[in-house]
């Protein structure tokens, strides 16, 4: 490992590790950025769909009929009239577990599951008249009983989601290592808290929207998707087409953070209604469509109980895991409560660490991936746990947490569940945290104002993240069960300018791609990251992909490119051989020339075998002409980044009021390709924790209707709210892939929950609170003071 304390202005002179502005900011700032919105065609329609406003019932009938005569309307459909080839997909099927799979249609089709469910679509020739029409079709529902609490729905007798399924449980699953019985036989102590991790949204900038146009007999679909290639191949089946028929296009995408790694009902819908219709047709996501019918997050129970040693060992951790799923799910509903039991060790070197999981159908929108998806969850929970622990045990938790880590020298390092680590310093990062925080200084400065009843407190975490999700081997159908392959693809076209053109099929929704696949591919070449362009988001014009998400973007579809880059340099370097009279092995790359190793003056640029290689009157016997390459690329491991994090927050005990006075976080997502674009992911995912933590709440109340349907009810926080982050941060390569690197783009999700968490508990427990479920709002923190008081004695 090395620490790393570059500079604003660096010390690298290559284009991997500089901090280099984005290429793609100039136009998205200066409102040059094409979104799904921007986009008009000639002839285009719009579509509204009516919604459920109950969260349970059976459709009694739907009168249509003042919608239909509406001038303007050109189609009202309803689920019956709708007809498409397939429902739409859930794409985990686990080897030997069994998952109740509701059928889940674009339009409900006889009962309504959750508010917001859709039972109608109308479209039009008039943006805001769609809406005037949506509005007059009468729905009348026979209202059913709803369930809402995933523990209740577990209980004997409680309402059925689904009748025809007999059951609200979706599946059961498991994963462990090691013997969690002895582990909790041989513990001097057992710690046990029953941790809510509540339901939130994605809320990206951008909602979602989608504009269908049918020539002929091929589609075209502009849709704000994460993963458009893979919408392509679900349309194909649903709209009854071969996949070379659908051009998936993703334009611009203003956020996504899992909510648009997804299929929606409204793309079918958009696709079919073009066809039937023979005009492009267009739907924009309202604000409060987004809260109520865009995928949401989080939502588990977790009853963990932690087993130590009198000196802090722990021997064993086992989390049973209650996850509301909502009524339907959408592509990988059931699976991501299942992918926190991958890092439910943590850092920590744990003999037997046991996970089951039950999923629960409810009458709620489903849940899917939203930011970290399943790591964030389990990281919360270890990390209270080790707070907790500590607390039981008399240890400052820091030590706690030191003599457990796993030691940098084991790895890379197989944990019990059977994953293994790639690469880590934990040790390293902690203690690269510490010197930014004084806790010596901290100490004393908290005693003082205490003695003025200010109530501050300090917060840790620490933690590791299953990233660059594949391999195939793992993550496919014979492994975890999603049905698909999760390599990455590229192809890098050197023009006979001696610029390069990527294509990806990595799709981004804000991550930096033009700018970190350019400085690979670019450091590959020899030129500079300006002179190259990054091509993506589009099925027609670039190679196959599955998309982004799951910090792997650069670990799988930066790998993709740059190894693609790779088949370029060794050819040009064929090439320069041959232009210069030298052996091939003889020609190295350095300084952006094709040189003669020892003879720096006998060299080419690219622009020169480019050329040559485009003008091939003068190229070696048997070469093809031209410089491209493409590169498939499937890993043998997952990356694993880690980090630590503090929070310094101030209590107002009167009013429960948190705020943030400082923020430190300390990351290690491997080799730094680009050390802005890792500060911004930084910020962005710890902001979108303290979110979580302190404020955001989807929340039902107990009929089932939506409460936090606008962003009035729905908390997100403002810059207002948060203070400068400060981070740093260190490098451990992963061996996993060539270029070294991990990923960063979850790492402030994952991190900060704990880290709000244990603060605010830091700061209270002198008053008797011991711990307090997010979100951390004034109301439940002073409920939480006002019940602790009797016994601390009243003091305040």
């Amino acid at each position: 490992m090395s620490a790393v304390t570059e500079g604003a202005t660096g010390t690298r002179s290559g284009p991997i590790g500089r901090r280099m502005k984005r290429k793609e900011d100039p136009r998205l700032i200066t409102g040059r950025g094409n979104y799904v919105d921007d986009i008009s065609l000639p002839g285009m329609l719009h579509m509204a769909l009516v919604r459920s406003d109950v969260a349970h019932a059976r459709i009694a009938s739907i009168d249509k009929g003042a919608a239909e005569s509406m001038e303007g309307v050109h189609a009202v459909l309803t689920g019956e009239d709708l007809d498409v080839g397939a429902p739409l997909p859930m794409v985990w099927v686990p080897p030997g577990v069994e998952v109740k799979t509701p059928e889940h249609w674009p339009l409900a089709r006889g009962e309504v599951n959750h508010v917001g469910d859709p039972v109608a679509v109308v479209v039009g020739s008039d943006k805001y008249g769609v809406i005037d029409a949506a509005a007059r079709i009468v729905v009348d529902y026979e209202p059913l009983p709803a369930v809402i609490d995933p523990e209740k729905a577990l209980e004997d007798g409680p309402p059925l989601v689904h009748e025809d399924l007999g059951t609200n449980k979706t599946h059961e699953w498991a994963l462990g290592g090691g013997d969690i019985d002895a582990a909790m036989s041989e513990a001097d102590v057992v710690v046990e808290r029953r941790i809510v991790n509540h339901r939130t949204a994605g809320a990206a900038i951008e909602p979602r929207g989608c504009i269908a146009e049918w020539r002929g007999n091929s589609v075209t679909l502009w849709t704000s998707t994460q993963i458009p290639h893979l919408v392509r191949l679900f349309l194909a089946g649903e709209l009854g087409v071969s996949e070379e028929k659908i051009r998936v296009v993703a334009p611009e995408v203003g956020g996504g953070f899992g909510s648009k790694l997804n299929h929606y009902a409204e793309e079918v819908l958009a696709c079919y209604l073009s066809r039937k219709l023979g005009r492009p047709v267009k739907w924009l996501e309202t604000r409060s469509e987004n809260l109520a019918a865009t995928t949401h997050g989080r939502d588990l129970i977790l009853y963990c109980k932690m087993g130590l040693k009198q000196d802090g060992t722990i021997t064993g951790l086992h989390a049973k895991i209650v996850a509301d799923l909502g009524a339907y799910y959408q592509l990988l509903t059931p699976f991501i409560p299942c992918f926190a039991a991958f890092v439910m060790s943590g850092c920590y070197k744990i003999p037997a660490v046991q996970t089951d999981i039950v999923g629960v159908f409810t009458n709620k929108f489903a849940t899917d991936a939203v930011r970290g998806a399943g790591r964030p969850e389990a990281t919360h929970a270890i990390e209270v746990m080790i707070e907790q622990a500590a607390a039981e045990l008399g240890m400052d938790p820091l030590e706690l947490r030191r003599k457990n880590f796993i030691p940098k020298e084991d790895f890379p390092a197989e944990v019990a569940v059977g994953v293994v680590y790639d690469s880590g310093d934990y040790h390293g990062t902690l203690d690269k945290l510490l010197e930014h925080v004084n806790m010596d200084e901290f100490r004393r400065e908290q005693a003082e104002l205490r003695s003025h009843g200010v109530y501050r407190g300090i917060g840790f975490s620490t933690y590791v993240e299953i990233c660059g999700l594949a391999p195939s081997r793992v993550v496919g159908p014979s492994g975890v069960g999603i049905q698909g392959g999760f390599w990455e693809s590229a192809v890098v076209r050197v023009h006979p300018s001696g610029s390069a053109t990527v294509y990806t099929g990595s799709s981004p929704h804000g991550q930096g791609h033009e700018t970190g696949f350019a400085q690979i591919v670019a450091e590959r070449l020899g030129i500079e990251p300006e002179n190259v362009e990054v091509m993506h988001g589009d099925t027609d014009t670039g190679p196959f992909g599955m998309g982004t998400y799951g910090s792997r973007t650069l670990s799988v579809g930066g790998e993709a490119a740059g190894r693609a880059a790779v088949k370029v340099q060794e050819k040009a370097k064929k090439l320069a051989a041959h232009l210069l009279e030298a052996a091939p092995e003889d020609i190295e790359l350095s300084g952006g020339r094709y040189q003669v190793r020892g003879s720096p003056d006998k060299g080419l640029p690219l622009s020169d075998i480019a050329l040559a290689a485009y003008v091939p009157e003068n190229i070696p016997d048997g070469m093809e002409p031209g410089l491209e390459e493409t590169s498939f690329y499937d890993p043998e491991n997952f990356v694993w980044p880690f980090g630590a994090h503090a929070a310094i927050v101030d209590v107002d005990i009167d009013t429960g009021k948190v705020e943030v006075a400082r923020y430190v976080a300390v990351d290690d997502c491997g080799r730094a390709i680009n050390p802005l674009l890792i500060e911004g992911q930084v910020h962005g995912g710890i902001a979108h924790a303290i979110g979580q933590a302190l404020f955001e709440q989807v929340v039902y109340n107990d009929e089932g209707q939506l409460i936090t349907g606008t962003f009035v009810d729905y908390a997100l926080p403002t810059a207002a709210e948060l203070p400068s982050f400060e981070t740093d941060r260190t490098e451990t390569p992963s061996p996993v892939n060539d270029l070294g690197v991990k990923g960063v783009g979850e790492a402030g999700t994952i991190a900060a929950t704990p880290t709000m968490v244990n603060a605010v508990i830091d700061a209270l427990r002198p008053l008797g609170v011991n711990y307090i479920d997010m979100p951390l709002t004034p109301m439940r923190v002073w409920e939480a003071i006002e019940e602790a008081k009797p016994a601390a004695g009243g003091e305040s």
